[in-house]
């Protein structure tokens, strides 16, 4: 069936909703995470599992779907990657044991990172990287529309229909965005590249894109402040339930909060790169991440923390979010306009790495409760303010010739 043409709408649409897997697939299930982990008598190790297994294999999915999506195009690894997505999710909330919930949250991250690393990879296909940046903003607009909705609507099916239920809401989700891609998104890739797969030439593909400066730049952003983000998502819950007592609706609420922030930094994302550019845009939003990590530092050493104290400081972190991750995600695949799905897998595996560790971390750290979750997010925070006010101004740009050698 032959596709029309898409509109900036249509991009913008199907941006948020690819894009919006990732969230859906974290945060609707957050507020049942706690019952389905008493539901199977598991161990907070084993319920940390459920996210960074996903995470793990959302890293090693990109290094997979990367190549065959420069290889074979963007719509029929949409396709693939969607509908395995769909049918993992029906088989999480079907899951007898957690085991079985583990492996197919594992498989719904190899299904998303599919989603992912194309959508990204559409954006250099159809814009140059600032323009880019301009129009992953307001995809990542409809991320956080998304992000917001997901911990509210997770919680209030949890509360009413059960976690099996919340987990089925991701197969909802993803067979709509199948949905969406097979009746508008046609195929954005200018050139196939039959050599995307072959073994030899990719790894000097990845060579190449690790040697940018641009890449490692913008990577290294996107994977701090992911990684303080990722912190939150996984941590929140057990924090503000077990050291405050939350109810699963607070914590659904607070999580949202958090996801209003960060639309709230996609717009101002959008004004900034109007009138100070990528790097500019970045090296302001920095000031806030940098503020929020000192909040977070001084209320876990002073044990000054309180709900309210905590959700003012993850405020500040998501909005300085909104602003890093639009200009990071573009400027990864900026320098890579023939190989943009090797760039985005090549950055994404990174990011997913980050958050893998992470989770690992907190499987361990969650049990001293509120002051290593919090100096965990102030660490992160203070290196996205680093690399945002050093690297980012340095090799943010990448230069002709940078583009030039890697395009060959």
């Amino acid at each position: 069936m032959a596709i029309a043409p898409m509109s900036p709408a249509v991009v913008v649409l199907a941006l948020a909703l690819l894009l919006g897997t990732q969230p859906v697939v974290t945060d609707l299930y957050l507020p049942a995470l706690p019952a389905l982990t008493q539901y199977f008598a598991a161990p907070l190790t084993s319920a940390q599992l459920t996210l960074s297994a996903l995470m793990a294999c959302f890293g090693l999915g990109q290094l997979a779907w990367g190549p065959l999506a420069d290889r074979f195009g963007r719509r029929p690894v949409l396709l693939i990657g969607l509908a395995l997505y769909v049918a993992a999710s029906v088989a999480s909330a079907t899951a007898p044991s957690m085991d079985w919930l583990i492996a197919a949250r594992a498989l719904q991250g190899f299904g998303i990172a599919a989603a992912v690393v194309c959508a990204r990879a559409m954006v250099r296909d159809l814009y140059a990287p600032l323009d880019g940046a301009h129009v992953l903003s307001q995809g990542l607009s409809g991320l956080g529309v998304i992000a917001l909705a997901s911990p509210i609507v997770g919680g209030v099916i949890a509360a009413t229909l059960g976690w099996r239920a919340a987990l089925m809401a991701n197969a909802v989700f993803g067979a709509a965005g199948l949905a969406l891609v097979g009746l508008r998104v046609g195929e954005t890739a200018q050139e196939l590249r039959p050599d995307a797969t072959r073994i030899g030439p990719l790894l000097a593909t990845y060579a190449r894109i690790a040697r940018s400066a641009t890449f490692r730049a913008w990577t290294l952003l996107t994977a701090c402040t992911y990684g303080g983000l990722f912190t939150f998502l996984a941590g929140s819950t057990f924090v503000y339930q077990r050291s405050y007592g939350a109810s699963g609706m607070t914590v659904g609420a607070l999580i949202a909060l958090s996801s209003l922030s960060y639309l709230a930094g996609t717009f101002a994302c959008r004004r900034w790169l109007a009138g100070y550019g990528v790097r500019g845009a970045v090296r302001r939003g920095a000031w806030l991440t940098a503020v929020s990590a000192v909040l977070y530092a001084t209320l876990a050493i002073a044990g000054a923390h309180s709900l309210v104290s905590l959700s003012i400081a993850q405020v500040l972190f998501s909005f300085g979010h909104g602003i890093h991750q639009p200009c990071g995600q573009a400027g990864v695949v900026g320098p890579f306009p023939k190989s943009a799905g090797a760039a985005s897998a090549l950055a994404g595996f990174i990011l997913a790495l980050a958050a893998f560790g992470v989770g690992g971390w907190l499987g361990v750290a969650l049990a001293g409760g509120v002051v290593p979750y919090a100096l965990t997010i102030a660490t992160f925070g203070a290196a996205t303010a680093a690399v945002a006010w050093t690297l980012v101004q340095r090799h943010g740009e990448p230069h002709a010739a940078e583009v030039a050698a890697v395009a060959t």
